[in-house]
């Protein structure tokens, strides 16, 4: 009983940081971790535990930011920085993430065609309404509860691994031991990767929410209405809210690519069009479990992404625009704020009339994610270390190391990429 209650506090202070996590496993992630493993088999599992500290590294910053101003990281850039910088940075979000949500909502219309029957375009149709009731209906309170119970639809991707045959000595090896190459599928796969992880639509979520739940709290009014007063409990919870948030991603990501890497790519099938071409190809190899699984995996983390990718472009352009903004505020106090998230939605929608398959749209917004990725990454790093910003809680030692490692790689790697392409 002692236990039980102790699991039930821990899940209670789960909040931003986990949702977030388990946002980052969205259609595109699960598009892109599914190239991976069949592409490259095992070859790739080893950037699961890599990406792992720089995820939480960066989602920990971004959190900081949040609860330290009371402000989403546009509303930081717009008040320190310059508006050229900002303008760039939320017009570069809004475009990926309106290009995923399109893509999401097209895979989640793929899947439950799959299982259920009906036309693609009237699940297309069924899905973004649904979502878009979730997104300007629901209480923000009620809201972030169904977020966190969707994240449980990912362990069908953790379960679905143990259906098939592995080679545990070869996938620990694959692990532990990074293996390199300089070819552009490689190099286009990793930057992928990153940005599917560490992925900027992320940074202003995070950030958006922690302000979110101190509005919640009453420590103050509204979003960027005062510096609210955060002690070192509250920002214990939260980077232990971000580390299991983050570890539950790449746990994900790791089976995912371990699932695909076993079946798909050992058979020869290397290229993935659709949620559908994933689950029928892995029937045969898995049974009919592991293929609804796989099915049902692609609804329920879209039902999550959707809202975040929504909801992180209307927190920038609202704080951009000075625009009310939050989802605890009803939709007749916020239209602007709610405008952009329908819109957001709606564009999304119709990006599925595009002659582009589903999963091959979401593999290429996590490339445009992974260029895109450093420069918010630099700015982030600048307002993490301004004592003019955040006071005493500027980063530390750790934060800074991993933090500017991972903008400098993304960095690397997105030059190396585009090097490869001239």
């Amino acid at each position: 009983m002692f236990f039980l209650k102790k699991i039930r506090a821990y899940l209670k202070k789960l909040g931003p940081g986990f949702i977030t996590g388990a946002s980052d496993d969205d259609p595109s992630g699960i598009a892109t971790y599914s190239q991976t493993g069949a592409q490259f088999g095992y070859n790739q599992l080893w950037t699961a535990p890599f990406s792992f500290p720089f995820m939480v590294s960066v989602q920990e910053m971004c959190g900081r930011i949040g609860m330290v101003t009371g402000k989403g990281l546009a509303g930081v850039i717009k008040k320190y920085y310059s508006k050229k910088v900002l303008y760039f940075c939320v017009l570069i979000l809004f475009l990926a993430n309106t290009i995923n949500i399109g893509a999401n909502l097209g895979a989640m219309a793929s899947s439950a065609q799959l299982i259920f029957g009906l036309p693609f375009f009237v699940w297309l149709i069924i899905i973004t309404l649904v979502c878009l009731l979730l997104e300007i209906f629901v209480s923000y309170d009620n809201y972030s509860r169904i977020l966190k119970y969707l994240t449980f639809s990912l362990f069908a991707y953790i379960i679905g691994a143990f259906f098939i045959k592995q080679d545990w000595a070869l996938v620990f090896k694959s692990t532990i031991i990074p293996t390199f190459s300089f070819s552009e599928e490689y190099l286009l796969n990793i930057v992928a990767i990153l940005g599917t992880t560490i992925s900027p639509y992320l940074f202003f979520w995070q950030a958006g929410e922690e302000v979110e739940e101190e509005v919640e709290k009453h420590k103050i009014r509204s979003m960027g209405a005062g510096i609210p007063r955060v002690t070192k409990i509250d920002l214990k919870d939260m980077r232990l809210d971000t580390l299991i948030g983050m570890f539950f991603s790449n746990l994900v990501m790791f089976f995912i690519i371990l699932t695909t890497g076993s079946s798909l790519s050992s058979i020869g099938i290397n290229d993935i069009n659709s949620a559908t071409d994933a689950a029928i190809a892995l029937r045969p190899i898995a049974g009919n479990f592991a293929y609804l699984l796989f099915a049902f995996g692609v609804i329920g983390t879209g039902l999550l992404a959707v809202p975040v990718l929504a909801g992180s472009s209307s927190y920038a352009i609202s704080e951009t625009f000075g625009w009310k903004e939050g989802l605890y505020r009803k939709y007749n106090k916020a239209l602007g704020f709610y405008g952009v998230i329908a819109l957001g939605t709606l564009i999304g929608l119709f990006i599925n009339i595009l002659p582009i398959p589903p999963f091959k749209l979401l593999y290429y917004t996590a490339v445009l994610n992974g260029l895109s990725a450093p420069i918010l990454l630099f700015i982030i790093m600048l307002i993490a270390n301004n004592k003019i910003i955040m006071g005493k809680n500027v980063n530390g030692k750790i934060s800074n190391f991993f933090g500017w490692t991972i903008t400098f790689i993304m960095g690397i790697c997105g030059l190396a990429l585009i090097a490869t392409l001239f």
